[in-house]
């Protein structure tokens, strides 16, 4: 593999919740940057899938093992427990099926881990507020007929669908973009309205 790389805020959050030595798989991993870090640092058994080719053709050409696949369609080919953690990476918004794919996730792990930015935080309420437009932040980046977040949602939103399909919350938090995380841990409601992403570590019941 190549050389360390700098990583995201929320890779770097997530990174901190997988156990040294677990079998991990990182849907959207991208050029692979968590999975490096995973296998570097926590020995990890960490791989990938990606759905752009050329991304994947770059991950391989470091070292990483990546595969090119589709979360929407193929973690069905997974068998059941095959990983201790899926990762999701600001990627649930971005897919066709989110609910479908979580399922999935748990089904062919013990745990699956999830961030996302947070559509209910203040400034994209204001901007929507104000301007009756959809809002733009570095997060939400793309206007809405470029943008590939075709399920935005938010910290309670989510809350929400995993009382629903019966999902245990063993932690979460919210963040800003720099990485602080918001003081509001134990506050749904304002962690709802000023954390800018938010991470959840998920397991069935």
């Amino acid at each position: 593999m190549s050389g360390p790389k700098k990583m995201r805020v929320d890779l770097a959050l997530i990174a901190a919740m997988v156990a040294p030595g677990s079998r991990v798989l990182d849907i959207g991993c991208s050029e692979g940057t968590l999975i490096e870090h995973l296998f570097r640092e926590k020995k990890c058994d960490a791989r990938g899938l990606e759905i752009d080719m050329q991304t994947v053709t770059r991950a391989i050409g470091h070292g990483v093992p990546v595969m090119q696949g589709d979360a929407d369609a193929d973690l069905a080919a997974y068998p059941d427990g095959a990983f201790d953690y899926v990762i999701l990476s600001r990627t649930l918004q971005a897919v066709e099926k989110p609910r479908e794919v979580l399922a999935q996730m748990l089904r062919i792990s013990t745990h699956a881990i999830v961030s996302f930015p947070n559509f209910g935080h203040w400034t994209l309420r204001l901007q929507l507020l104000l301007t009756g437009r959809m809002p733009m932040t570095a997060n939400w980046s793309r206007m809405w007929y470029e943008t590939p977040n075709i399920h935005p949602c938010t910290i309670r939103d989510f809350f929400a669908l995993c009382d629903k399909d019966g999902y245990i919350v063993e932690e979460w938090l919210a963040a800003d973009e720099e990485g602080a995380r918001t003081p509001w841990r134990r506050s749904r409601a304002l962690a709802n309205l000023f954390g800018e992403q938010a991470l959840f570590l998920l397991r069935k019941a």
